[in-house]
């Protein structure tokens, strides 16, 4: 936790941008009789039976400070695609920085393993090379800003059934070019030292013992 709660005190730096990382599916929801408009005296009336029409894979990035994130519809969320979008993100929109600070949880994907697996060693070895990885603990996730992005893309996003994959990825696209020529950014204030004092009870215990500090659970045992 300390670790990443470091690493977003840091000042911006565009040669080391740190940017964090999250993925999410979507349901794809068709409606099965048309939805009546919206009118003086009601709203929009939508009926409840719907056709279930597939799920898609959402990749979110955002670099906090700098008030920019990227996000890729995918049919499918395996190690080849996640190599895909880090490639992207690289290549295409930090191709300058000399590594990017990269936060993300540790699901099993999220590993320069990931990288061997979608292209040859040289281009994987160059890839992983321009990464610093700074992985959430384990039941931590709120610790990624990516998290706080997902929310408010599906609050701005989702309020409607989307049918089909071209129709997602033209709102979320618009969404995502509104949010960034706003540069809309993440004020993250929770320090190290408050996580000290308000998460005390997740740190291990300490007593003084002749001198020495003996942990707590050792003494209990």
């Amino acid at each position: 936790m300390e670790d990443v709660l470091e690493v977003y005190a840091r000042p911006r730096d565009p040669n080391l941008p740190v940017v964090c990382m999250d993925e999410s599916s979507v349901q794809l929801i068709g409606e099965v009789s048309s939805p009546i408009p919206a009118a003086p005296g009601h709203p929009l009336l939508m009926d409840d039976e719907y056709v279930r029409n597939g799920v898609a894979s959402i990749f979110l990035e955002v670099e906090p400070l700098a008030g920019l994130r990227n996000v890729k519809i995918t049919e499918r969320r395996t190690r080849i695609d996640w190599a895909q979008y880090v490639k992207e993100m690289l290549d295409e929109r930090y191709p300058e920085a000399e590594k990017v600070v990269l936060v993300m949880d540790n699901l099993n994907t999220h590993n320069i393993a990931s990288l061997y697996q979608a292209f040859p060693p040289q281009e994987a070895r160059r890839l992983a090379e321009r990464l610093e990885i700074h992985y959430t603990p384990k039941h931590g996730s709120w610790l990624n800003i990516a998290e706080i992005e997902f929310s408010a893309l599906k609050r701005q996003c989702f309020t409607q059934r989307i049918p089909t994959m071209e129709g997602l990825r033209k709102r979320v696209a618009a969404w995502n070019d509104d949010r960034n020529h706003r540069q809309t950014k993440i004020d993250w204030r929770f320090t190290t030292s408050d996580s000290r004092v308000k998460l005390k009870r997740l740190y291990p215990q300490f007593e003084i013992v002749q001198g020495t500090s003996t942990p707590l659970s050792t003494l209990v045992a």
